[in-house]
């Protein structure tokens, strides 16, 4: 098992340089870098200067100065000061084993267009996309596993009926619909005013007590939760009816049965643990599925300061090291989580070896 884990560990240093390569090298094409950007604000504001702050060199390569300059009449020395600034004075591989060497020692360097640290940033945006991915994951588990197992043992009857046709439109409704929908009915928009319309606390946040404020929290976070929370209520729901449907059919159920076991002793002590064995191991694979997928759009609509809002608007603004520095954490999160799933799945089940199978 040891062997599997260290074979694990250092699969992650090439997918994680792969993963870096292919989109360092796609940035190289994408127009419109963070000079252009530059530029492109002078129209709109003159003090855009101000807002820049000091950063690695992690961006897509750019032409001679001289394709900045034209009829804004752009000095070019101080084309060049902003090219050395951003790092675009270095040739692309060097840029990129340079940010490779930074990103390895954790250090993401500095927003181009605002003055932190992205590591600082993160941690800012962190407890938002946190409690949106947690919360969820927790309530789909907690609804679609008792659900699942009445259903398998409902198999064929009006109850599975109904709920499956439930289940199939909550799943076939996007996630955004659904929020706002829950805002047009609960916040406001037409019918009733129960929850608020966005954020995730008040604005007198911080005099509450601790009681108001947890009350407070929950309150906030009920809307995106319930709106992220059905299209992951759907599949787990259909997924745990067909592992115990798949587990109560084999030969041991019918035995455990034949000497006299109850129907709920039968259930609970002997399908359940065999029956659940993929819906918990998956726990870690849901929780940043629902992380990393839904909060662009939740967080958008429900005004949301979270890590999908922000990794957004720096792919908007060009701002490379956020969108570089967050690629980073989240692909080696995201490998760090599939091995923690396989170790799940042997702890859950110690028949499992997957040290054989690579053998």
């Amino acid at each position: 098992m040891t062997s599997y884990i260290l074979r694990r560990l250092f699969l992650i240093i090439p997918t994680l340089f792969g993963i870096m390569l292919v989109n360092f090298m796609l940035v190289q094409f994408v127009p419109g870098g963070p000079i252009e950007q530059i530029i492109a604000g002078l129209e709109s504001d003159a003090s855009v200067f101000e807002n820049i702050a000091g950063g690695a060199g992690e961006i897509r390569d750019v032409s001679k100065a001289e394709s900045y300059l034209g009829s804004k009449g752009l000095p070019e020395d101080f084309i060049k000061e902003l090219e050395v600034r951003f790092g675009f004075d270095k040739p692309p591989l060097e840029r990129f084993l340079s940010m490779l060497w930074s990103y390895v020692r954790f250090d993401f360097g500095e927003s181009y267009f605002r003055s932190i640290s992205v590591t600082e940033l993160i941690i800012e945006k962190m407890p938002v996309s946190l409690s949106l991915g947690l919360w969820t994951t927790l309530l789909a588990y907690i609804i679609s596993i008792p659900l699942g197992i009445r259903k398998a043992v409902k198999d064929g009857t009006t109850f599975d009926s109904w709920t499956s046709s439930l289940i199939i439109v909550g799943y076939a409704i996007p996630g955004f619909l659904f929020a706002i929908l829950l805002l047009v009915i609960f916040a406001g928009g037409s019918y009733f005013k129960i929850f608020p319309l966005r954020g995730l606390t008040s604005p007198d946040f911080a005099d509450f007590t601790l009681w108001q404020k947890i009350l407070d929290y929950f309150w906030h976070i009920s809307l995106p939760v319930l709106a992220s929370t059905i299209s992951a209520f759907a599949t787990l729901t259909l997924l745990t009816k067909n592992s115990f449907l798949d587990e109560i059919r084999k030969q041991y159920v019918m035995t455990a049965r034949a000497k006299g076991l109850s129907e709920k002793a039968v259930l609970y002590k002997h399908v359940f643990r065999n029956a659940m064995l993929i819906v918990i191991a998956g726990f870690p694979a849901v929780f940043v599925s629902v992380f990393f997928g839904s909060s662009l759009i939740i967080e958008t609509i429900f005004s949301l300061d979270g890590l999908g809002r922000m990794g957004f608007e720096a792919a908007i603004a060009r701002d490379y090291p956020v969108v570089f520095g967050t690629l980073y954490i989240f692909s080696l999160v995201g490998l760090v989580i599939g091995l923690i799933s396989d170790l799940m799945y042997i702890w859950i089940d110690p028949r499992i070896d997957f040290e054989k199978r690579l053998s």
